[in-house]
Formats: structure tokens, sequence, C-alpha cells
């Protein structure tokens, strides 16, 4: 799956790799962090958190209409100086405990550079990964290009719930910093993280430097202007309208899936924080163990490779990988002792470790059947992936039967009942089945369908879209409280439905732009 890529793919991915490692590391103990630090109830919470994401995916269209103009790769290193002073200033313990502390202000600030940097940084770093398919020979293998891009994304966000964590822990118990104050060493690991990749960036930048934007243009015969680099035409007044509409109603549905999915920082945070088994034992613990989830994915590569592999050398090396990951974890199960105490943010480590794990497994199953011309279209897979979102909140429904409110759990006490940390670890699974429908797919149809002039605008329009539902992840927060966990729950599965439902009765059109 990694042959015939264009060699600026992995360099990109990289990069964008650090920056979300940093992020995703802040991500996983933030919401947690404004209820510690300022006494903010769930609802007040929710709103900070989901505003905070709803900047961070409505900035890049900002970024993309600058980029259009000033060029993808300036924006990119503006973008990550921009993010490094927000996490600076994130990461400094100043004086906190309410609203109006110099150390809740310093925050908001904090995170207005974070968003913006992000803006300039994470639309555009796409469009240049789209913009490395628009050359003769790549154009075929744009959509594994995305996955492969996507998988690296989360290959950074599978460890940073666990350096959260570890991190805060380290700075409680070895510096003596009280539990509010050691939050902040967990949003310093982002600092480093950027110098990380932009480090990367730099580093392997003429590998893709072609497709930084500003290159100049040249007119052919038929009075139409093309890139003198791609080669690619611009499109009629009509068409280009027809793209724009047709990004437009995708933009509008995948709104409702952001909304639902990122509840992974927030209710499904607070549900593992409030209701699920604070200790495992036995193989269930073996979960828990960020090691543990890595042998897994090196297994998982390691038989693809064994039955890819163009070499018995390379065949044989998979298989020696393979004894040793299972080598490991047959060991770790033989010496499993005690409880383990299970955190609430390090549940955030499964989604990307199944988008990691799963993402050769999705593309050998859309290569097979598009060898025999039955792959699903972009439009269809975003379809799939909200009927499947609305399965894993179907998941929490069941897990929630029978449990409190989390109003009569908080007031509870030794009479509190708990979930078993399953109902979340399945949960998770299905969730991710429907973020590689969705997600990757759906960046790769933006940069496929979008008019060539507008294509840092059109990226822009997804992180809108995204933005909206991040915005609107603060539903869950408000919903948190008095309404049984089942009503909760059902909100989500609703609107996965309902835009599912639209997808499919718009289908046909959609296909016509991407065909």
């Amino acid at each position: 799956m990694f042959e015939g890529q264009p060699k600026g793919l992995y360099a990109l991915a990289l990069a964008n790799t650090g920056e979300r490692f940093g992020y995703y590391t802040m991500i996983a103990v933030f919401a947690l962090f404004l209820k510690a630090n300022f006494g903010l109830d769930p609802g007040s919470a929710g709103i900070i958190y989901s505003s905070f994401l709803g900047l961070v995916y409505f900035l890049p269209l900002i970024g993309g209409i600058l980029a259009d103009k000033f060029g993808f790769g300036k924006m990119v290193t503006i973008g990550i100086i921009i993010m490094f002073a927000g996490y600076l200033l994130l990461s400094i313990p100043l004086k906190a405990g309410s609203v109006e502390s110099v150390g809740f202000y310093a925050m908001l600030t904090a995170l207005v550079l974070i968003s913006f940097g992000t803006g300039l940084f994470k639309g555009n770093l796409q469009v240049m990964v789209g913009n490395l398919y628009d050359e003769a020979g790549f154009s075929d293998k744009r959509d594994a290009g995305f996955s492969i891009f996507y998988m690296a994304i989360n290959i950074g966000a599978l460890f940073a719930p666990t350096a959260a964590v570890k991190i805060k822990e380290w700075a409680e118990t070895a510096l003596g910093y009280s539990s509010n104050d050691a939050y902040h060493f967990s949003f310093a690991v982002a600092c480093a993280s950027l110098i990380l990749s932009i480090l990367i960036y730099y580093i392997f930048r003429p590998t893709f430097r072609h497709v930084e934007g500003n290159k100049p243009k040249a007119a052919v015969a038929d009075d139409k202007v093309v890139d003198a680099k791609t080669a690619v035409p611009e499109l009629s007044p009509k068409e280009t309208k027809d793209r724009i509409v047709a990004l437009c109603l995708v933009f509008t549905v995948v709104i409702f899936f952001w909304m639902s999915f990122h509840q992974n920082g927030l209710t499904l945070t607070f549900f593992a924080d409030e209701f699920t088994q604070k200790t495992s034992t036995g193989l269930q613990s073996m979960a828990f163990d960020v090691i543990n989830l890595v042998c897994i994915i090196f297994i998982v590569y390691a038989l693809f490779a064994v039955f890819q592999s163009k070499t018995k050398r390379g065949r044989v090396i998979a298989a020696l990988v393979i004894v040793a990951a299972v080598a490991i974890l047959v060991w770790k199960a033989q010496h499993i002792s005690g409880e383990v105490a299970v955190a609430a943010p390090i549940f955030q480590q499964f989604n990307p470790f199944y988008v990691v794990a799963l993402t050769p497994v999705s593309m050998a199953i859309f290569s097979a059947l598009a060898s025999k011309g039955k792959e699903p279209s972009a439009p269809r897979k975003i379809a799939y992936g909200m009927l499947v979102a609305g399965v894993a909140y179907l998941i929490m429904v069941a897990a929630s039967n029978g449990l409190l409110t989390p109003n009569e759990q908080k007031a509870a006490g030794d009479a509190a009942t708990f979930a078993s940390a399953n109902w979340l670890i399945g949960t998770y699974l299905v969730l991710t089945f429907g973020e590689l429908l969705l997600s990757p797919m759906g960046i790769s149809f933006v940069s496929k369908v979008a008019p060539p002039k507008y294509k840092g605008m059109m990226m822009g329009g997804w992180f809108v879209a995204t933005a909206i539902g991040n915005f609107l992840v603060s539903v869950g927060g408000l919903l948190w409280g008095d309404l049984p966990l089942v009503v909760v729950w059902s909100v989500f599965i609703g609107v996965c439905l309902l835009s599912a439902l639209f997808m499919f009765a718009i289908m046909k059109r959609l296909e016509k732009v991407c065909a």
C-alpha cells in the first residue's frame, strides 16, 4: 500500500504527526483541566472546549484564502510559529481557581493563538498533499495517499493520551506540583512536538517544494490557464459552480458527524471519568498499556508484509517482527498482577490505535473492491460512515442501561454504579470504522473535486463544516446533568441517521461531479 506514492507524502505526513501529537496531548486532558482549574460545570467546560475545537477547524478557511494568495508553504511555517507561542503560554502555571483569574485569561489567549496557528497550518498542509497527486502518474493513488496521511496523524494521537497522563503524574510525584498545576506539563509536550515538526518540514522540503504554491502559470492553446507544473486546466463557470455546490452539500452532512465524533473529548470522557470502573485486571488491563497496542500494530502491518512483500528477505523480516511482537505480548500477559488504575483520558488512545491498525485493512478491502469495479464512491463512503457512527452510540445506549443520571451519580457516593471499560473500548472501535469511511475519504474528495483556483478555500470549507460540528459538540455538555444517559446518546444517533439519509438522497448529484 506504500508503493508508488510520491516522496513528499511521507515528509508532509511526518510533519503533521508531530503537530498532531502535541495537539492531542493537550486535548486528552483539556476538558478535565477546565473543570479542575477553574471550577467549571460540565456545560460551561463544554462550551469552552467546543468553541476552541470550532475555531481550530473554522480558521483553516482564512488560512486557505491567505494561502491561495501567498502560498501554502509560507502559511504552514507561520502557523507553526503562532501555535508554538500559544502552547508555550498554556504550559505556564499561572494563578487559576476561577474565571476571573489571570490563568483563565491567559488560557483564553493561548487558545486563540493555537487555533489561529492551526488554521494556517492544518488545511494548507493537506492541500499540499492533494497537489502531489495532480501530477502525472499519481492521480489513481490519491485515496490511498490520504489514508496513509490520515494514519500518520493518528500515530501522533495514539501516544498522546499516555504522554498526557504520564507527564502529569511525573510532575505531581517527582516535582511536587499540585494536581491542578501538573496539567500544564502535559501542555508543554506540544511545544517540543512542534519543534520536531518544523525540523522534519524543512529537512525534507525538497521533496514537496513544488507544491508549496505561488508557482508561475502558463497559457495553453485554448486560452484556458493551467498550472505550469501540473498542467491542470481551469473549469468553466458552470463546472466550477456545480463542484462548489456539491462540496457545500457534503460539508453540511459532515457537520453532524463531527458533532457526534468529537464527543470523545467531552461526554465520552465524562462517561469514562464518572461512570466507568477505575481499575482493570487480567487481560483487559493490557489494553491500557500503549506498548501492547503498538505490538498489535506491528503484527497487523507485518502480516500484510508477509503476503505482499516482493522479496523473500522482506517476508522473513516481517515474520520475525510478528514473532517478536507476539512474544512480547505473551510475556506481558504471563506477568499480569494486581489492578491497573484507569485514568479517563487514556480511553482516547483507542481511536488513533484503531485508525493506525485498521487503515491497511480498509485499504486492502477497498483495493479488492476496486479491482472488481465495485468500490463505493467517496460520497457513498461518507454516507456509510454516518450510519456506522450512529451504531457506535447505540452501543453507548446499551452501556448506559440501568445507570443513574450524571447528577444522581455525583450525589450517590458509595451507592454509585459503574460500567465496564469494554463498552467504551467497543464504542471507539465502531466510531473509528465510521471515521475511516468519512474523514480521509472526505478530504480526498475535496482535493479532487475542488476547482483548482479555489483549492485552499474549499479545503478551508471542509474545516468550517468540521468547526460548526465542533461548536455543536457543546450540546453534549449541556445535556450532561439531569437527563438519562440513554437520552444523551440518542440525540447523536438521531443526527447521524438523518445525515446519512440526506447523503443517500443527493448521492447521484455528488457522484456525477466526482466521476
